[in-house]
């Protein structure tokens, strides 16, 4: 799909796209979840998808799936924070979709839930990693959740974000790896090499990890 088609398939899903941001704001809010240094979690949420909204074209291969894949980069952290099962991700995304838009959308969401474990090690384990390869559209939206995290990082001078910021410098070649499906499918690819490139210059670049902030919420202004 190129670029224009996509954008104007945001455009089209516009209104619907707007009920899934506010009702996974307002999710996350209900659970007193925060991001930073108490940001609301919904400014990472708008993060994950200005991502997908500048990269999705590369992966997107049918206007039904728009909805689902802006769903999963909305709804990925539902479960494991919000306190939601799979069958409420499945309701809440019939709401706005079809039937089968809506497992696509819970799919999503479920293959980017960490595993039950004790440390960030066992809770990212290669049955995790392997679920989001098996996932349509799981990779590309846990990219962009990544890419949103250490986006943030590298913007903030806090403790907190320097300790998180060398976490992901050390985890970056095998997070990179684990995700990569080598897939001939475009929904399980991770999107054209400048975006991988971009993931592991961040880390060194703290004036591209700014610039690519301001970038992204321009995109969500």
């Amino acid at each position: 799909m190129s670029k224009e088609e996509f954008e104007a398939c945001l455009d089209r899903q516009a209104d619907k796209i707007e009920q899934i941001r506010q009702s996974a704001h307002n999710l996350h809010q209900s659970v007193n979840q925060t991001y930073g240094n108490g940001l609301p979690y919904g400014y990472h949420l708008d993060m994950v998808v200005a991502g997908i909204r500048e990269f999705g074209h590369l992966v997107c291969c049918d206007e039904n799936d728009v909805l689902p894949l802006m769903f999963g980069g909305y709804y990925h952290d539902s479960i494991e924070d919000a306190r939601l099962t799979y069958n409420d991700v499945k309701k809440q995304a019939l709401q706005m979709m079809t039937e089968e838009q809506a497992l696509l959308a819970a799919e999503i969401a479920y293959a980017l839930t960490n595993d039950k474990g004790r440390t960030r090690a066992e809770r990212a384990g290669e049955a995790y990693y392997q679920g989001i390869r098996e996932t349509p559209y799981a990779p590309f939206v846990k990219l962009c959740d990544r890419l949103a995290n250490v986006t943030f990082s590298c913007s903030e001078t806090d403790d907190s974000n320097a300790r998180m910021k060398l976490i992901y410098k050390r985890e970056m070649p095998h997070f990179l790896s684990a995700i990569n499906t080598h897939s001939d499918d475009p929904r399980l690819q991770l999107p054209h090499e400048t975006m991988l490139r971009l993931a592991e210059v961040l880390i060194d670049d703290m004036e591209k990890g700014e610039k690519l902030l301001e970038l992204w919420q321009q995109g969500n202004g």
